[in-house]
């Protein structure tokens, strides 16, 4: 080769280094602080500031058709007061007097734009009060005063009715006291350690150390005529701890050691609960050993307004049939109302209201859909059905008896319309008449007055802002507009909305809705990498409804990074019926399917989608999922971040998967465990867990990276050692950062500014 030739292939050569190292600045360079000032404008505590009235939550004054709200505006937070009668909304009470009069009395700097609380209470003579620094003040015509917060109310004891008793419990046995004359009277006498009356296990119930106390709770159920008890006994005695370990503590140099009672699926080794009822005059006692339950199922009682019954739901455990029963007070005979089964699960939470004229209304999926039906109570036969259709009743608002008519949330009714949206309804008791009372193409989120003669309706859809107004209820007639969100701030961001698409399931002919969410700065000529944000769980649905939903989540501040953001409800989910919730039943490892069809169709349409690179990200059950994707579509999700994930539902709080993976436990538990299939990893993948995470144990991730390592797969492991379950939220966390630079750094392929800190305020 000749010296010429050489020198020009150097300098060819050179010339490419020199551009190639110039595109690796230009690609280091628009990760840049900016980048994630932009991500943070769209945290939650950061944006709802930014757009005004966003909606009205009202909180209704008794005996009044008036109520008092909070909201955004463009002089800050700010109370307005609203009288439905007059229509009118005003500020509730000089905002500027009171921040004024508040850094006098405090001492601290308080602007009006910002008041420390975000609750107040109006009495009738146009008082305003509310709680800050442990006290009570109250402001009126100009004058602030406090005094100390009262003390909570005490919860370790309870009175009756008609106060003349008082329930407590004392070594773990229920007595009762006669107020007037001082007798005590001792109704139970097997109480015990581990076998205890009056009491339930909390949720978040922690343990510390291996011989701690557990906190102390009480619970009585009087009868209207105060004569009887009806309660439960706790009983710990089989039952096995779950563990942790907290590291996080300044002032200790090993870790405590914590535990709490949370059964895992198939479980006998559990909390239960025994239903259990006294007669205070015979002083006797009639334990339901037939009704003992898991305290994660449990069973509530209700009295009869003539104390001589009680009634309530009885779930069978694996959630596959319940029995509607009625306990005669004195007999103590157990009366079976009504039954029902389903092969796969029925709801936990069936719409259900005793009337005054001997019947009750019965919500329940038996159609298919959650539908209302008129029964007989002393029959328990069917009287005639209320609603009928391909649609989802979703909640009774109001049952007014003399007219027989009833008021109801419903989804999926309306033609041409996204069926997850609600709508309000009245029908006749018979099922005659059902009539629109919303009749707006969006979602309608209600809260009517506590006379029942007005509701307060935000309506909106994720690219419709929200309209707030008052409706007559038997109307439905819009008495008065309260407010339109103000979203000027956003659309001088380059805002745009989330934008609504469907696809095609994976059973090839059903509808699947979902939205995606572009940067602000977007540019319909690049290619942008797509994360898909999941949670797949068969009790909810998690695609944004409601313009502040669609606004307020993980997903726009992800995406104003540089990426496209999708969520999607696929079959299994929550919201369309029966059989297509019914599709997740012993198959919750199958959710993330429908999100690669979407996905891919998504961008045959649209080709600034780069379907070559697709991350998914998750948090608790949709950790699992995150996880699963990972493993299930190994070649399409190429990066995933799973926190909090339950890997193994073996391990998971027992009723969630029991309900809806299926009781008792089969090999297809074994089949879909992320910890099962930890070798099918391909892509980089982050797993993230709180170190005292009592919802999720953190033992199913500290299992899914130990058979990762076993697999020899590389991946990433992030533990929180003080967090619990909440972190990488909508307000943003050092997680959020993290989870961010994952995706900017395997995804996006750039690299992330490392310690910075997000702005979170």
């Amino acid at each position: 080769m000749t010296n010429y030739r050489i020198l020009k292939l150097f300098r060819i050569s050179g010339l490419f280094l020199f551009l190639l190292l110039c595109s690796l600045q230009v690609a280091v360079a628009q990760i840049t602080e900016e980048t994630y000032h932009k991500a943070e404008y769209f945290l939650s505590n950061n944006i709802q500031r930014e757009v005004y009235h966003l909606e009205v939550i009202p909180n209704w004054l008794e005996g009044k058709t008036s109520f008092w709200h909070q909201t955004y505006t463009k002089d800050g937070k700010r109370f307005f007061l609203t009288d439905v009668e007059k229509k009118s909304t005003q500020e509730a009470f000089d905002h500027k007097q009171l921040a004024k009069l508040l850094s006098e009395k405090s001492g601290q700097e308080i602007t009006e734009n910002k008041l420390p609380f975000n609750r107040i209470q109006i009495s009738k003579d146009g008082k305003i009060s509310f709680d800050w620094q442990n006290k009570t003040w109250t402001f009126q015509n100009g004058n602030l005063e406090s005094k100390r917060a009262p003390e909570p109310r005490n919860r370790d004891s309870s009175t009756s009715p008609d106060g003349n008793w008082k329930a407590y419990t004392r070594n773990f046995n229920l007595f009762v006291e006669n107020l007037e004359t001082g007798e005590e009277i001792q109704l139970s006498f097997d109480g015990k350690k581990d076998y205890e009356y009056a009491s339930f296990w909390g949720w978040s119930d922690m343990i510390y150390g291996e011989s701690g106390e557990r906190p102390f709770h009480f619970t009585v159920n009087w009868s209207p005529d105060s004569k009887k008890i009806q309660t439960q006994i706790v009983d710990l005695r089989l039952a096995e701890k779950m563990l942790l370990l907290d590291n996080s503590q300044d002032d200790k140099f090993r870790p405590q050691l914590m535990g709490y009672y949370r059964g895992s699926p198939g479980d006998t080794t559990v909390v239960t609960y025994t239903p259990v009822i006294f007669d205070i005059e015979k002083k006797e006692e009639t334990k339901f050993p037939e009704f003992s339950l898991p305290h994660f199922i449990g069973m509530y009682f209700n009295w009869a307004p003539d104390s001589k019954s009680l009634f309530g739901t009885y779930l069978h455990r694996g959630f596959k049939a319940f029995d509607l029963i009625e306990i005669d007070a004195d007999s103590k005979k157990v009366r079976k109302v009504y039954s029902e089964s389903s092969p796969t699960h029925v709801n936990n939470n069936n719409i259900f209201r005793r009337l005054d004229n001997g019947q009750f209304i019965l919500g329940t999926e038996k159609s298919g859909w959650n539908q209302l039906y008129l029964m007989d109570w002393n029959s328990g036969e069917l009287i005639n059905r209320i609603t009928n259709g391909d649609f989802v009743v979703k909640n009774l608002i109001k049952i007014d008896e003399e007219n027989q008519i009833i008021y109801f949330e419903a989804s999926g009714k309306e033609k041409d319309v996204n069926p997850y949206y609600s709508f309000l309804y009245k029908v006749n008791f018979d099922g005659s008449n059902i009539e629109l009372l919303t009749p707006e193409k969006a979602n309608h989120e209600i809260s009517y007055s506590p006379d029942g003669k007005y509701f307060v309706d935000n309506y909106s859809t994720v690219n419709q802002a929200t309209v707030s107004v008052v409706r007559e209820l038997e109307t439905g007639k819009i008495i008065q507009e309260i407010s339109k969100a103000d979203i000027s701030n956003l659309l001088k961001k380059g805002y745009q909305s989330p934008t609504p698409f469907t696809a095609t399931a994976k059973d090839g002919k059903t509808t699947i809705y979902g939205i995606y969410y572009l940067p602000t700065d977007f540019d319909a000529k690049k290619k942008y990498p797509i994360i898909d944000y999941t949670y797949t769980g068969p009790h909810t649905d998690i695609t944004p409804k409601t313009f502040k939903a669609g606004l307020i989540g993980l997903q726009q501040p992800m995406s104003e990074l540089g990426f496209v953001v999708v969520t999607v409800d696929g079959l299994g989910t929550n919201g369309r019926g029966k059989a297509f919730n019914d599709v997740s039943y012993n198959n919750l490892g199958d959710g993330t399917t429908d999100h690669v069809l979407a996905i891919k169709e998504l961008a045959a349409k649209n080709k600034f989608m780069d379907v070559d690179k697709v991350g998914i990200f998750g948090h608790s059950a949709g950790g699992y999922d995150a996880g699963r994707a990972m493993l299930l579509h190994p070649d399409f999700y190429k990066v995933g971040v799973a926190s909090a994930g339950d890997h193994d539902h073996r391990m998971e709080k027992a009723w969630w998967p029991e309900m809806y993976m299926g009781y008792p436990i089969g090999d297809f538990y074994h089949e879909q465990s992320n910890i099962t299939n930890a070798a099918n990893l391909k892509g980089h993948l982050l797993l993230a867990h709180g170190g005292i995470d009592e919802n999720v144990n953190p033992s199913a991730t500290f299992k899914f990276a130990e058979a990762l390592i076993n697999a020899g797969k590389d991946f990433d492991l992030f533990i929180w050692p003080s967090r619990n379950h909440s972190f990488g939220r909508t307000s943003g966390d050092y997680f959020t950062k993290k989870r961010w630079d994952y995706f900017i750094e395997h995804l996006m392929g750039e690299k992330p500014l490392r310690h910075y800190q997000i702005n979170t305020n």
